[in-house]
Formats: structure tokens, C-alpha cells, sequence
């Protein structure tokens, strides 16, 4: 059974974690801002693409890549919480796997979503068009995309007894899913190869649609229920796996 209570315990545990490491919580905002002012500026400079810069072009995809890597990496703190011993004292309270699994998911999530905050307001003082509208929009596409992506680091977490290994295989999966998502090109027009990658990617459908959302529809390569269906099912299928994970977890390790 679900347990409030819990959830919101965990909860609260996970983001009062995240606003106290306050070299976390700056170093999140470096890489997307360094590709934003340097790599979309610099490029930006002599290349457009669909009728607007390059900084604008890759700006929803550097908003999902940021959203990408912290909720993957956020796994590693599965990990973390089995070293010190408070992974162990959480799984044998007397509430269910899923209870802990849904409060630690949130928790990674509000991490996430608060820095994706940050990264929307910063898209006006660079020119992004970002209306009211268009705020909220991105910020329901983001927070779909982060059930997803927070699910996928508690699962890889969840399953590995170390940080090497969770390492390892983040350098085998983060970036895959970051290059092949169409972040910093069009999908349209691409090599039969590399648009199959593109096509089984589910990165590439939040990109797509945060990027219909901030551009318009017109820079989409899909219809926009295209990228919601294929949002909604990728995130039922790691909350589903995420339960199950949690669920196998021994105390012992």
C-alpha cells in the first residue's frame, strides 16, 4: 500500500539534502550555462536554423539535457544512502517498497524541476520567447520528462552496489541519450542510421516537445501527442521498473 506519510517523509529528506549542498546546487547551473553563452553564442554567431538562432534553436535542448543529467546522476545517491547505513534503517521500516520508491522519485524530481525553474527565467534575459503561457507549457513537459529520467538514475542506482560501476554505465547511457535526442540539430533529413537512433531515443520526444512549446509547432518533428503518448508510456514503464527495483533491493547491501 501507498503511504502518505512516508512519501512525504522521504520527500522532504531528499530536498532538504539537495538545498544544503549548496556546490550541488550551483554546479548544476555551469554546463547549461556555459552551453548556452559560449557554444549556442559562439556558433549562434554565424549559424541559424528553422528561422532562429542557434542559442534559441538548442535552448530547449539544453534544458533537457540539464534536466537529463541530474536526474540521472541523482541514482548515485542510492548508493550513497547503502554506504551510510540509512538505505538500510529506511527499507526496514514497516512501509512499502513503492512508498519509499514514489518519496525518493518526488524528491529527485523537485530537485530537478527547481532547477529547471531557474534555467526558464534565466531564457529571458538571452531572448528566449517565453510567454506565461509558454512558461507553464514547459514546465508540465519538464516535469513529465523528469517522472521519466529521476525513475531511470533510481533504477540503475537501485541495482548497483557501487559508485564505479554506476559510473560506468551512466557514461554508456547519459550521453547516447543526450547526443542522439536532436538537442543540438534538427531530426528531419537525417542518415536512415542515425534517425532510427534518434526515432528510439525517448529523450528526443521531450526535446521535441518542449521545443514545439518555447518555438512553436513548427519546429516539431513530431505531433505533439506523438511526444506526450511517448512520455507518459517511457515514465509508467521506469515508475513500473523503479517499484519492482526497489522492491528486489536487499537490506544487506
Amino acid at each position: 500500500m501507498i503511504d502518505g506519510d512516508a512519501i512525504y517523509a522521504v520527500w522532504l529528506r531528499e530536498v532538504k539534502v539537495y538545498l544544503r549542498e549548496r556546490e550541488r546546487v550551483i554546479s548544476s547551473f555551469v554546463s547549461p550555462i556555459l552551453w548556452l553563452l559560449v557554444f549556442g553564442s559562439g556558433l549562434g554567431a554565424s549559424v541559424s536554423l528553422q528561422g532562429v538562432s542557434y542559442q534559441t534553436f538548442i535552448y530547449p535542448g539544453v534544458l533537457v539535457m540539464s534536466l537529463l543529467f541530474t536526474s540521472i546522476f541523482y541514482g548515485i545517491y542510492i548508493i550513497w544512502d547503502r554506504k551510510l547505513d540509512f538505505l538500510k534503517e529506511v527499507l526496514v521500516a514497516p512501509v512499502s517498497r513503492t512508498s519509499i520508491f514514489v518519496g525518493k522519485m518526488l524528491g529527485g524530481c523537485t530537485d530537478v524541476m527547481m532547477q529547471s525553474l531557474i534555467l526558464l527565467i534565466l531564457g529571458l534575459f538571452i531572448g528566449i520567447p517565453i510567454t506565461p503561457l509558454v512558461f507553464v507549457y514547459s514546465l508540465l513537459i519538464l516535469l513529465l520528462t523528469s517522472f521519466a529520467m529521476v525513475s531511470l538514475g533510481l533504477v540503475i542506482g537501485s541495482n548497483l552496489k557501487n559508485q564505479e560501476a554506476f559510473n560506468l554505465v551512466i557514461n554508456f547511457l547519459i550521453w547516447p541519450l543526450f547526443f542522439f535526442s536532436g538537442a543540438l540539430f534538427p531530426v528531419s533529413n537525417l542518415p536512415s542510421w542515425l534517425s532510427a537512433l534518434t526515432y528510439i531515443d525517448p529523450v528526443t520526444y521531450g526535446v521535441d516537445a518542449l521545443r514545439g512549446a518555447i518555438l512553436g509547432a513548427q519546429s516539431q518533428a513530431f505531433p505533439v501527442y506523438v511526444d506526450l503518448s511517448v512520455l507518459i508510456i517511457f515514465s509508467l514503464v521506469m515508475m513500473w521498473l523503479g517499484t519492482i527495483s526497489f522492491g528486489n533491493m536487499q537490506q544487506s547491501k
